[in-house]
């Protein structure tokens, strides 16, 4: 059942608690575990345990709404309030105040077996106008699922959406439950950014490599599914025209700023990457790769370098799992301007990144003191800082400056 967690002065002050808790040592990185691949050295310094650093500034969270189900995306509305998707498939309207809305009808069924289900949600770039949401999902389909992605009319009162159309549809078909992606961004030009999976199981992997496939890939298209003609393998023999990138493992953030594009994937034990991600590049995915099999052991070898791919500009190892991200720009910390947040699931807090000049400088790690898997983030209007917990009772959570 649905709670509200915002009903009074009291309520909010239960649910406040400092937003960071590490006091690292000045200078030293925030991660003190041993890396699970301990004999693995970075192509260049400051490419994993950057040195921490810390917000000044009082912080404390409130838990707006709890009660939520395996919540795993974030959107903002013009009003103020919030679409956010439970992965059962369903999306809900929820008020800055904390009052959550009954799903919205309308959108099409769901595979939500084990990373499957109802996956990301964004806002058209002329939502005011056209009231038109996107959405990533696991979609069953004969022989199994894949990712897809719809879009539609958000009804006039928030109750429906409307005029249903699925404008992406990833290939191959494979029946298994893991690594959707899917995360999704428009870009100031308006096309859209869908990023995709390999699926995990070992005879999916080497697909990430595949150009005849989707798995592993960023897929760049424009707002009604069609390929933009400057995608970089359009013409190509063998090639899906969608494709803006290659070799990723399972990427479930992404955050634009400007024309440059950033993404977030999940390494196994070891290997989480941020990378910048640019067109027609192969990020390395499974011939490359930081970190150990689950099970013990190399990947590949235990190759990190190979000619013809990218490095990542920071990874994790040991992983925090990351999930969304976003850019800050605000009012609220206006140190933080130009910062990357990233969600981290099995790390349980909010990263803060300090880039510069393409390269992370400094780590913080917030909402700690919460102890939930982060899914998603994004910063509201004031610069205030939301997020939700993919937990099964999960939660919408304001990071905010002041006591």
């Amino acid at each position: 059942m649905i709670r509200l967690a915002a009903l009074s002065t009291a309520a909010l002050l239960a649910a406040c608690g400092q937003g960071a808790a590490q006091d690292p040592a000045p200078g030293a990185p925030v991660e003190t575990r041993a890396a699970n691949a301990p004999d693995q050295r970075p192509a260049f310094d400051g490419q994993t345990r950057a040195p921490g650093v810390r917000t000044e500034a009082a912080l404390t969270h409130a838990v707006v709404a709890e009660g939520l189900v395996e919540p795993w995306g974030l959107a903002l509305l013009p009003d103020g309030r919030w679409l956010v998707t439970e992965r059962p498939g369903r999306l809900r309207i929820i008020t800055a105040e904390g009052q959550v809305g009954e799903p919205i009808a309308g959108l099409p069924a769901v595979d939500a077996r084990g990373q499957g289900g109802l996956l990301d949600v964004i806002l058209s770039p002329g939502f005011a106008q056209d009231r038109m949401i996107y959405w990533s999902y696991a979609e069953p389909r004969e022989g199994g699922n894949a990712t897809s992605v719809a879009r539609g009319r958000l009804s006039d009162d928030g109750t429906r959406v409307e005029q249903v159309q699925v404008i992406f549809r990833a290939l191959p078909v494979y029946d298994g439950d893991k690594h959707y992606g899917s995360s999704l961004a428009f870009a100031a030009d308006g096309k859209l950014f869908v990023t995709l999976g390999e699926r995990s199981d070992a005879p999916m992997r080497p697909q990430a490599q595949d150009l005849a496939s989707h798995m592993g890939k960023t897929i760049r298209i424009n707002a009604d599914g069609t390929v933009p003609s400057d995608n970089p393998f359009v013409g190509r023999e063998g090639a899906l025209p969608e494709i803006w990138s290659l070799g990723h493992r399972n990427v479930q953030g992404i955050a634009i700023a400007g024309d440059e594009v950033w993404t977030l994937e999940h390494g196994t034990r070891g290997g989480d990457e941020l990378n910048f991600d640019r067109a027609g590049l192969n990020y390395g995915w499974p011939d490359v790769a930081y970190g150990v099999e689950y099970r013990g052991g190399a990947i590949n070898q235990g190759l990190t370098q190979k000619d013809g791919t990218e490095q990542p500009v920071y990874y994790w190892d040991p992983v925090i799992a990351p999930g969304g991200m976003a850019f800050y720009q605000g009012a609220m910390f206006p140190g933080w301007n130009g910062n990357l947040l990233v969600g981290a699931l099995g790390g349980k807090h909010l990263a803060r990144l300090v880039l510069e000049n393409g390269e992370v400088v400094g780590e913080e790690r917030l909402l700690t003191g919460l102890g939930e898997r982060i899914r998603d983030v994004a910063v509201g209007p004031d610069g205030a800082v939301w997020v939700v917990t993919d937990e099964t009772n999960g939660k919408l959570v304001r990071l905010s400056s002041g006591g």
